[in-house]
């Protein structure tokens, strides 16, 4: 009679549950680089003058203490500038490779690739979290669409900067106007948000992206509470 090899498994247990996948953040990049790539820029890239630029980052009061996030970064002129002036931590986001790259030169040629970063993202996508300031110069229907996104994710006292356009009902704290004519806004994030802000993010609510969705859920929570004291 021949042997049996006789091999134990152990007690192993199955699930049919799906196992769940934790992405890894350079995995996480990936997915948001693959994204990006999928959709087109949602402005015609136009370079901001330098001069523009400086009154931007003197508006923000930028200081070494600061992390810059330019949404829609180009050729990467203001997180470079921001670490060249103010020595700055700047991560500029762009959808586009081939200013991606650009920047990543710019960067490399001024000596700054240890303040500065920039990553192929969709904005819409994006975590600006980390910022304690936020920089745009975007159409004003990109603004008004950021917004949601800008009150959902940055601390109270985050600083946004827009060149040339405002963001609607929300009123900036400062306006100047520059040497070329034109405007710049800067905007304080409140701790809470502005009620006909507030009114015109819940009126259009079905436009948002499910991100927004605790922002949605807060600001019907605080018209309820108000709506509740009114009536007592």
């Amino acid at each position: 009679m021949n042997p049996v090899n006789v091999i134990s498994l152990g007690c192993a247990q199955y699930s049919l549950q799906e196992p769940t996948i934790i992405p890894t953040v350079r995995a996480q990049t990936q997915i948001q680089k693959v994204q990006a790539s999928q959709r087109e820029p949602d402005v015609i890239y136009v370079t901001t003058p330098q001069e523009i630029v400086d009154e931007m980052l003197e508006l923000a009061s930028l200081t070494k203490n600061d992390v810059i996030y330019d949404l829609g970064s180009g050729d990467g002129r203001i997180p470079i500038t921001a670490a060249q002036r103010y020595n700055a931590r700047g991560v500029g986001i762009d959808i586009n490779p081939k200013r991606i790259k650009q920047a990543n030169a710019n960067a490399r040629s001024s000596g700054v690739t240890n303040r500065v970063k920039f990553l192929q993202q969709d904005l819409f996508t994006s975590d600006m979290s980390e910022a304690t300031v936020v920089t745009l110069e975007g159409q004003p229907e990109l603004n008004l669409k950021l917004r949601p996104q800008l009150l959902e994710q940055l601390k109270p006292g985050t600083r946004i900067v827009s060149y040339a356009f405002d963001m609607g009902e929300w009123k900036p704290n400062r306006v100047v106007q520059t040497k070329r004519g034109t405007r710049i806004y800067l905007w304080v994030v409140p701790e809470e948000i502005p009620a006909n802000v507030r009114s015109n993010i819940l009126e259009n609510s079905s436009e948002f992206a499910p991100g927004y969705i605790h922002l949605i859920n807060r600001l019907r929570m605080n018209n309820d509470v108000e709506e509740f004291e009114d009536i007592n």
